[in-house]
C-alpha cells in the first residue's frame, strides 16, 4: 500500500514512534557496493532527536543494524533490512489524547481512516517514521557519489519571516552543520536561533522553508509524462511529515516575469551545452539538463504545542487539550537530512531507470 516507494531502487518502511521499533526494507540496490553500519550511522546522527536545546529533548541512539543483504562489507543485491530500536518511551505523556484530537494533527483523519489509532507519539504518523528513509539514503546518496559523484546538500533558507539571502555557491556540509539550525549564512542562522528558542519558550512553534541542491546530475534523469523529476521530488517531499507546498527552480516567483525575462539561454559551456540562468532549476521537460538541481520545500510549524487548545473528543464534544511530551518548535533542522535522503532516493531510482532504458542497448 502506502509503505513503499520507488521502482528501481525500492524502499518499503515500518515501525511507530513508540513501538518496538523503526525499520527499512530497501530492494533493488546494486550487488558488491561497500557498505557499513558506520555510513548509516553519520546520517541517522544528524535527524536524531536531542542534538540540541532548539530541538525534541527526546534521547535516542537511533543505532542501526544491518540485519540483511550485507556480506562482508559488500552488498549482495538482495534485500537489505535495516533496524533501529526506540528507546526512550514515555507513553504517559499521551494518555490524554487516547481520547482528544490534537487540533492539526493526524488523530483525526487516522482514527476516521482506520477506526483505530496508536495515540502514543502518533504512532505511523510520527515523524520517527522517517528513520527508514534516512538509513535508505545513506545508501543512496553513496551510489550516487560513486556514480558520477553527485552531491545533494540541503539547508535551511528561511524560518518564519527570518530569510537567509541568495547561497550563490554550492554549501559545504561543514557550512551547513556549524549551526543547530543547518543555515550557512552565520548571521541569519543565529537570528533564526534565537527565534526558535523564543518560540519554544512561549510553548508555541514555527515553520519555514528547506532549499535543496544537487550538483553533478548527469543529463537524462527523468521520464516523461507521469513519472517527471520533479513530479517524483514533489511526491517524495510532500510525502515528509508536515510539509506544506514543494517549487523548484524559480518556483513561484517565476509567475511574476515575462518569457524572456525566465527562459535559460543555451550556451557552451566548457564543450558541452549547458544554460546561461538556471531558472528551470535543473530540470526541463521533466528531465535533469545538467545544471544544478534546486527546489525549495515548505514546512508548517510543528502541530503539537505546550499551550491549551480548543478541540473535539472521539464523541464530538467540545474540550480543550494542553499538548504535551517532547517536540520540536521546530522541525526543520533536523528535517534537512530527511530531504537530502529523500532526494538521493528519487535520483538514485531515476539514475537506475535511465541506465536500464537508455544505455543498456546498442542497436
Amino acid at each position: 500500500m502506502g509503505n513503499s516507494f520507488g521502482t528501481l531502487f525500492r524502499i518499503s518502511t515500518w515501525g511507530e514512534s513508540h513501538g518496538g521499533g523503526i525499520g527499512v526494507v530497501i530492494d533493488g540496490c546494486p550487488p558488491r557496493l561497500l557498505l557499513s553500519e558506520e555510513d548509516i550511522q553519520s546520517e541517522l546522527d544528524r535527524r536524531r532527536p536531542g542534538q540540541s536545546e532548539i530541538t525534541t529533548p527526546r534521547k535516542e541512539s537511533d543505532k542501526a543494524t544491518i540485519v540483511s543483504g550485507v556480506y562482508e562489507g559488500l552488498t549482495l543485491g538482495t534485500p537489505i533490512a535495516i533496524y533501529v530500536p526506540n528507546g526512550d518511551h514515555r507513553p504517559e505523556a499521551y494518555k490524554e489524547m487516547k481520547d482528544k484530537f490534537r487540533p492539526s494533527h493526524a488523530d483525526f483523519t487516522y482514527q476516521t481512516k482506520f477506526g483505530i489509532r496508536n495515540h502514543e507519539g502518533g504512532g505511523r504518523s510520527s515523524a520517527r517514521e522517517t528513520i527508514g528513509r534516512v538509513a535508505a539514503g545513506a545508501i543512496a546518496q553513496k551510489i550516487l557519489k560513486q556514480a558520477n559523484n553527485i552531491e545533494v546538500r540541503a539547508f535551511i533558507r528561511r524560518i518564519h519571516t527570518i530569510e537567509a539571502p541568495e547561497i550563490k555557491e554550492f554549501p559545504s556540509l561543514e557550512a551547513v552543520e556549524a549551526s543547530p539550525v543547518r543555515c550557512p549564512h552565520p548571521e541569519t542562522a543565529e537570528a533564526m536561533v534565537n527565534f526558535i528558542k523564543k518560540m519554544r519558550s512561549k510553548g508555541d512553534s514555527v515553520g519555514g522553508v528547506i532549499e535543496c541542491r544537487v550538483k553533478n546530475l548527469p543529463v537524462g534523469l527523468g521520464v516523461p509524462v507521469f513519472d517527471r523529476l520533479e513530479a517524483d521530488l514533489a511526491k517524495a517531499m510532500l510525502s515528509l511529515p508536515a510539509t506544506k507546498g514543494f517549487e523548484v527552480g524559480s518556483g513561484f516567483a517565476g509567475t511574476e516575469l515575462i518569457g524572456s525575462e525566465h527562459n535559460d539561454v543555451f550556451i557552451e559551456k566548457d564543450g558541452h551545452v549547458g544554460t546561461a540562468t538556471n531558472r528551470s532549476g535543473g530540470v526541463q521537460g521533466g528531465i535533469s539538463n545538467g545544471e544544478e538541481l534546486v527546489f525549495r520545500v515548505a514546512f508548517k510549524p510543528t502541530a503539537t504545542i505546550l499551550q491549551n487548545q480548543a478541540t473535539v473528543d472521539s464523541d464530538g464534544q467540545e474540550t480543550e487539550l494542553m499538548g504535551r511530551g517532547r517536540h520540536d518548535p521546530c522541525v526543520l533542522p533536523r528535517a534537512v537530512p530527511i530531504v537530502e535522503s529523500m532526494a538521493a532516493l528519487v535520483l538514485v531510482d531515476h539514475w537506475m531507470r535511465h541506465k536500464a532504458q537508455c544505455e543498456s542497448f546498442n542497436f
